[in-house]
């Protein structure tokens, strides 16, 4: 029975591994936008009449939450290699939902406070390219105000 269970699992990881070559990562789906998550997080607070509870306090108490459960899944695993190589499926899985869980609280929270987070992000995008210049800190993980006392 034992040996058995095990053989089934050792067929499981091969099957999983072999899956998991054929799969290469290209970055995200590309027409799912911010303001259609916005909506849709409208819509269902909408239909469950949890708009009263969904104040900005209160979402970021739980996204805060979120990000606690998201950080659980790579407690005790030491460093991990980009792409999460040694996650299973399983694992990997349950990291998407946490990381779709964090996601969707934030898109909520940055509605209920009125900012609009796509232009948001384009902005600060463009103000961390201007406080960290590639040809200053190429290379190197100083904060901005260390690398410009150096210079």
């Amino acid at each position: 029975m034992v040996e058995e269970s095990s053989r089934k699992r050792k067929l499981e990881d091969q099957e999983e591994s072999e899956s998991k070559k054929k799969r290469k990562y290209d970055g995200f789906e590309r027409t799912t936008t911010l303001e259609e998550l916005r909506r849709a997080q409208v819509d269902f607070a909408n239909a469950r009449d949890w708009n009263q509870y969904h104040t900005p306090r209160n979402l970021l108490c739980a996204l805060v939450g979120e990000v606690g459960e998201l950080s659980e899944i790579f407690q005790w695993k030491g460093e991990v290699a980009p792409g999460c190589p040694k996650f299973s499926h399983k694992e990997k899985s349950h990291l998407g939902e946490e990381l779709s869980d964090v996601l969707l609280y934030l898109v909520r929270l940055a509605d209920q406070c009125h900012v609009d987070l796509a232009t948001a992000v384009k902005d600060k995008l463009k103000k961390n390219a201007m406080k960290y210049p590639a040809e200053k800190v190429f290379g190197s993980s100083k904060k901005y105000d260390e690398y410009k006392k150096s210079n």
